[in-house]
């Protein structure tokens, strides 16, 4: 087996909570020791609003901006459609890990859906994180809160998070991990996302581990 590191970029859209524990999870195997799997060399963002900027620099991570603002201009970003977006907004991402030589993605609560050719260049080396249980609860607009409201409306008896291969669908491809938490009677959005949360840190950490491990066997 290859012992290199995983080269990985982080995509990212919000607070980057699940970024943290992927860096969190390196730190403590470097002060242990241990060997990590992985190590992340860039933070990308479809957003310059996103606190996980903040948390890779702290953490001395490259970070990069990738909004249709700053890849398209102002301007064109304004008079353009959502695909259109997405596909310009997916190719400067394409670039950006070109540029850290990332060997595999994360999009840990990216809400861009990736298309065009860095679907290709990474078939099978993408891992996109959703609060829910796929393929429950999946597909335009289940993202966030949004999801936990889906799935409380539904009288879910439960619920939790999903690790799978990102093949250009939204919240489609193979999935690789799972981990499921009850619904409560007296849950909200907010109670039962303070539930699968953990969850959320751990699968992201053991599905990019068994991805690095895919890869490098």
């Amino acid at each position: 087996m290859n012992n290199a590191k995983l080269k990985t970029a982080v995509l990212v859209s919000g607070g980057g909570t699940n970024l943290q524990a992927l860096i969190d999870y390196q730190a403590d195997c470097a002060a242990s020791g241990k060997e990590c799997p992985y190590e992340i060399v860039c933070v990308i963002a479809d957003t310059k609003k996103a606190f996980a900027l903040e948390r890779a620099a702290k953490a001395n991570i490259p970070t990069e901006i990738c909004s249709p603002y700053a890849v398209m201009g102002e301007e064109a970003a304004k008079a353009a459609d959502r695909d259109s977006k997405r596909l310009a907004v997916s190719n400067a991402m394409l670039a950006a890990c070109k540029k850290y030589g990332a060997e595999a993605i994360v999009e840990a609560g990216c809400l861009t859906v990736l298309t065009g050719g860095i679907i290709k260049e990474y078939e099978n080396r993408i891992i996109n994180l959703h609060p829910a249980l796929l393929p429950k609860f999946g597909g335009v607009g289940m993202w966030g809160h949004h999801v936990h409201e889906a799935v409380l409306a539904a009288g879910e008896k439960e619920s939790g998070c999903t690790i799978h291969i990102a093949d250009g669908g939204c919240d489609t491809g193979r999935i690789l991990i799972q981990k499921k938490v009850p619904v409560m009677p007296y849950d909200t959005p907010d109670t039962l996302y303070a539930r699968i949360a953990p969850e959320e840190h751990k699968a992201i950490v053991e599905g990019l581990c068994m991805l690095a491990d895919m890869i490098k066997k």
